[in-house]
């Protein structure tokens, strides 16, 4: 079955899957704020992605290698537990479909950490790209900047620093995690930040608010969608990939993502402006130089 998928067609396959679902999951996060705090929306998503991932890999709970517990905790925290309460805030205050267009940043991170960190080889046209894809992004935020609206900036670098996060998680994986399977790599991060979600979770007014808000029981069930199959699901499928085909090629899936984010973001009568587009298509650019490798 590993084989049919490690071939270039199950590779864009997986990547395909990867953008839609979580291309989706930034309207997931606002529809969950609709009952939740940004906090309990993050916890609630790690808390319900480490049971059930708990429930689905507990054989892997027999034979932890010793070796592999820092690069697994630091997995968890900066590729999960960091991320997730980043881009949850940052949802309070930008529209969805902005978050999911600077979510594109990704690969842009992922060729600047593995440059300086893990000796990654790259090519002038790379360095080009992450230039175009810095100039994208202060174009998109150019109009606040010129306003000096702080809390825009504020907002946007929460997000921006959840990409880096997800690009040093990225090489952590591939340089120290590589011979371990994408589920058992994924259920034994989320036992490091999954507990720790929970407790924080309900130390808090979490059932009340369950019990008291009328939107409660939706928000529920859409952080449920996000949790089981954008957090567990797919962070096993990512992992996946990033050992069939590297780095790059796995964060790739951040070209589509903001596509099917900024449409969520329509269908929920979000502003979307020209301006918008155009910081896109500019990061855009910039991340297709990065990941060229010819």
């Amino acid at each position: 079955m590993l084989k049919k998928i490690d071939t270039p067609l199950g590779h864009w396959t997986l990547l395909l899957i990867l953008s839609t679902v979580w291309g989706s999951s930034f309207i997931l996060m606002k529809r969950g704020l609709d009952a939740f705090s940004f906090e309990q929306v993050a916890a609630l998503r790690l808390f319900l992605a480490f049971i059930f991932l708990a429930i689905l890999g507990r054989k892997f709970y027999t034979a932890i290698p010793k070796d592999k517990l820092f690069p697994l905790f630091l997995t968890g925290i900066i590729g999960n537990g960091i991320p997730a309460f980043l881009f949850t805030k940052s949802e309070t205050f930008l529209e969805s479909g902005i978050v999911g267009i600077l979510n594109v940043l990704t690969p842009l991170f992922t060729l600047f950490i593995g440059l300086f960190f893990f000796k990654m080889k790259v090519k002038l046209v790379n360095y080009i790209g992450i230039v175009i894809g810095l100039v994208g992004t202060i174009y998109l935020l150019l109009p606040d900047i010129q306003e000096l609206n702080e809390k825009v900036l504020l907002y946007s670098l929460m997000v921006i620093g959840a990409t880096v996060c997800y690009g040093l998680s990225t090489h952590i994986i591939k340089s120290h995690l590589h011979n371990l399977s994408s589920v058992q790599v994924t259920t034994l991060a989320f036992t490091f930040i999954g507990p720790w979600a929970g407790v924080y979770l309900f130390s808090g007014n979490f059932i009340e608010v369950m019990q008291t808000h009328p939107k409660a029981w939706a928000s529920l069930g859409y952080t449920a969608i996000l949790a089981i199959i954008g957090s567990a699901i797919c962070v096993i499928i990512f992992n996946k990939l990033i050992k069939m085909t590297g780095a790059l090629f796995a964060t790739s899936c951040t070209y589509i993502i903001p596509i099917v984010a900024i449409l969520w973001g329509v269908l929920d009568n979000e502003v979307i402006t020209s301006h918008h587009i155009g910081g896109f298509l500019i990061i855009l650019a910039g991340v297709y130089l990065v990941n060229k490798r010819n």
